[in-house]
């Protein structure tokens, strides 16, 4: 008899059931706060649930950490944007800061960026940050990373269409 390849709903219950509270407070360890911790294991196990078929688990704490330490990326990452937008909207008169609303909109929209930012390699990801955010021009960003301007050219077509497509995926 087989096992099967993805936990299945049952074994995703055993799995939870055997260790949520032990990730649970291995997160707390980490983030020093028991709601953050209760929502990343959550988190956790919802990534466990939309999983890909592998292969069996066999140790489950070694998958649990993995799984966790990627929700503990996702979250610090998240917190990082929301701090650097939050800062921004500092700078802002009273007048013009937005409502809770589209902050969330926001900070959506900028963790859909940076997940397809991190998906170009380095090279383009700075040619694209320093074209955008710096508002450099091609000549200065080929300076200022000692490379050619037809590099920066294919570095920023490169991102542009990774952004494109995300786009158009969404």
């Amino acid at each position: 008899m087989s096992h099967p390849a993805q936990p299945t709903p049952h074994t995703a219950a055993q799995l939870y059931e055997a260790h949520h509270p032990w990730l649970q407070e291995w997160l707390r360890r980490r983030l020093g706060c028991r709601h953050d911790a209760a929502d990343l294991a959550h988190d956790t196990f919802v990534r466990v649930l939309a999983g890909r078929p592998t292969e069996p688990i066999h140790e489950p704490r070694a998958f649990l950490t993995t799984l966790a330490q990627r929700t503990l990326y996702t979250f610090w990452r998240r917190r990082e944007l929301e701090r650097a937008y939050l800062d921004s909207l500092e700078a802002l008169p009273h007048a013009s800061v937005p409502s809770e609303e589209q902050r969330a909109l926001v900070v959506e929209a900028l963790m859909q960026i940076d997940r397809a930012l991190q998906r170009l390699p380095a090279r383009a990801r700075q040619v694209f940050l320093l074209s955008q955010l710096h508002e450099l021009t091609y000549p200065q960003i080929a300076e200022r990373l000692g490379v050619s301007a037809i590099t920066v050219r294919r570095c920023m077509k490169q991102a542009v269409t990774l952004c494109v497509a995300a786009r158009l995926a969404a």
